[in-house]
């Protein structure tokens, strides 16, 4: 269960910090090498939940948007400075509730 947690995160931060990065070269004219990392980063981001031990592929990606969320809502926390509200924590909170159900649920 850690090694797929910490994939999920790793696979999380590098799609949000790949895209950030190529956001902040489009949109607020960083040089050229802020895209070219973030795209570096965000073809890893592709490769990382591919390490994931399940089985399927839907589910593996569909049980990561939600970590997504929660660490999307983290970065526009600590990186962004928009502080969450309180929607924003119960959203999250029900995003891992619904990873947790789809990973881990016992099934035939």
């Amino acid at each position: 269960m850690f090694t797929a947690i910490m994939l999920f995160v790793l696979a999380g931060l590098a799609e949000i910090g790949g895209g950030y990065l190529v956001w902040l070269w489009l949109r607020e004219a960083k040089p050229l090498w802020y895209g070219v990392a973030g795209s570096i980063i965000l073809v890893l981001y592709g490769i990382i939940p591919a390490l994931q031990n399940f089985p399927s592929f839907g589910r593996v990606y569909a049980a990561y948007g939600g970590v997504f969320i929660v660490l999307a809502v983290l970065w526009g926390w600590m990186v962004d400075r928009k502080s969450p509200d309180l929607y924003d924590w119960i959203g999250a909170a029900i995003c891992l509730a619904g990873v947790s159900v789809m990973l881990w649920a016992p099934r035939n």
